[in-house]
């Protein structure tokens, strides 16, 4: 059975000191960014820096940073904002149902699914998902639910590389960005430990090592929309709709469906037990036909929406 959270609702967290989530940060993107990738055995953090061609660039780029955080840490307006709910919720077919509250009466969105098209080293095992399998249906008696977060490090990281921009440090304001998405990202990995094990209550037993967060290995998923598992973007609004953002007038939405400032994450949260990361694949029209079906908006516009996966030209 699903875990009743202890809690449900939107939650707000400001002016979060991003240093608290200095330990959960995944070093690897960060060289990723600056195009530094060791050879095995070698490759990523922390190994990279025993690289005999890339490990002391590796280091001194490293190093670099940690004297940037420093000053990070001590410029004002740079704070985090965490916003996430927990929520009602049971499956419709490919479609997750989102209910104003407990009574189950009535809706708040309907987030779509896609279900998975291609199997990958055999990881299907002859089941192909969707992401609604991974809460209740509707009619079996059973109350799940559902997360949405979103989280940035703020309009103080931006700030501070364009300063450095207006003095023509081009590598700092460079620097000071990519440390902004490390943040940004660890921050979310804080706060989602915090909602697994605190607000939901599903995650159970010892906190696992940041290194094996890292490697996606907690209990249950946090999917964002235009990824793989829904690459449909134009559920973003949905989200930030559902997490009443409109009320929280530095966090935005872009025509485009991205949420500024940059240095933000955005995610769906599932905490079945067996729920999993899994790629749509490419799609034919017979499902794009469907998902339109159960959309507001006319085929054109889901076409145009899907088209980084469909399978045919469009």
């Amino acid at each position: 059975m699903p875990c009743v959270p202890n809690s449900t609702g939107i939650k707000v967290m400001k002016n979060i000191d991003i240093m608290t989530a200095y330990n959960y940060i995944d070093w690897s993107p960060f060289f990723s960014v600056f195009q530094l990738r060791g050879k095995y055995p070698n490759r990523g953090y922390p190994k990279l820096f025993n690289d005999p061609d890339m490990g002391a660039e590796a280091k001194k780029l490293f190093d670099e940073a940690q004297e940037m955080i420093k000053v990070i840490s001590k410029t004002d307006g740079i704070l985090g904002t965490a916003i996430f709910g927990i929520f009602p919720a049971n499956s419709s077919g490919n479609d997750i149902l989102v209910y104003t509250d407990e009574t189950r009466t009535k809706v708040a969105t309907v987030f779509k699914g896609i279900r998975q098209q291609e199997e990958r080293y055999g990881e299907t095992d002859g089941h192909f998902v969707c992401m609604s399998d991974f809460i209740a249906p509707v009619g079996s008696g059973i109350k799940d639910y559902i997360g949405g977060i979103v989280v940035t490090s703020g309009m103080g990281v931006q700030k501070l590389a364009e300063k450095f921009k207006e003095q023509n440090d081009d590598y700092s304001a460079i620097l000071t960005q990519a440390l902004g998405d490390r943040f940004a990202e660890a921050l979310t990995e804080k706060v989602h430990s915090e909602i697994r094990r605190d607000y939901w209550g599903y995650e159970k037993g010892d906190m696992p090592p940041v290194t094996e967060l890292h490697k996606l290995k907690y209990d249950g998923i946090r999917p964002a929309p235009g990824y793989p598992s829904q690459p449909d973007h134009s559920e973003m609004r949905k989200l930030y709709d559902l997490l009443n953002l409109d009320e929280h007038p530095e966090i935005n939405l872009t025509e485009n469906y991205m949420i500024t400032p940059a240095h933000s994450v955005s995610a769906l949260i599932f905490g079945h037990p067996k729920s999993k990361y899994f790629a749509t694949g490419k799609i034919g029209k017979d499902q794009v036909i469907d998902y339109a079906s159960r959309s507001d908006e006319p085929f054109e516009v889901v076409e145009k929406n899907l088209k980084p996966v469909l399978s045919y030209d469009s």
